[in-house]
């Protein structure tokens, strides 16, 4: 839960080092960004629940992040429903668009994520989509978090109240996540 991905801070901070000297209010806009999602990530991950409003803000700066990164880049955030209402545990939803984000990427044509919460009575949706690349990536290791762990994690905090779908075709990839709340 507490991990920050290395990779994905060095190239941050990189990147606002070099908006420093061609445009230095980018980049002190970026080193915000950057320093409320590791507050979120270092803080805010430890308490027990938070808002999933709050949590919905923390992919939103890590989305934008991301959009700073990569050329060709493009993502959309919504939501529906009563999202400040909610009460979830912290960095839920991170992995999926950490994975989306990490398979959408193409060196050569545009890619995208697609975030979506609803929140309709005692449910709460998240789905999840993102492009696939045109030529697919070889990958040198299988893993990360892996699907595994997050449906682990999921089994401990909504035990019996939640169901994960993963759906494929050749331009899309979507998870789907429901839980009762």
């Amino acid at each position: 839960k507490n991990q920050i991905n290395p990779h994905f801070l060095f190239n941050m901070l990189n990147n606002a080092n070099v908006l420093i000297k061609r445009n230095p209010k980018e980049a002190s806009k970026v080193l915000l960004k950057l320093e409320d999602l590791l507050r979120y990530q270092i803080n805010d991950s430890s308490r027990e629940r938070v808002s999933l409003a709050s949590d919905i803000r923390f992919l939103n700066d890590y989305l934008n992040l991301e959009k700073i990164r990569r050329d060709n880049f493009q993502f959309t955030l919504r939501q529906e429903g009563e999202v400040d209402s909610i009460w979830i545990q912290p960095l839920l939803f991170i992995p999926f668009v950490e994975n989306a984000v990490k398979h959408s990427f193409d060196s050569e044509h545009s890619s995208y994520v697609h975030v979506f919460f609803k929140v309709e009575a005692h449910r709460l949706e998240f789905r999840c989509e993102n492009s696939k690349p045109a030529v697919a990536v070889q990958q040198g290791k299988v893993g990360g978090i892996g699907l595994a762990n997050i449906q682990r994690r999921l089994g401990l905090l909504y035990p019996e109240h939640y169901k994960l779908e993963q759906r494929e075709d050749e331009n899309l990839y979507s998870v789907i996540l429901s839980i009762t709340l």
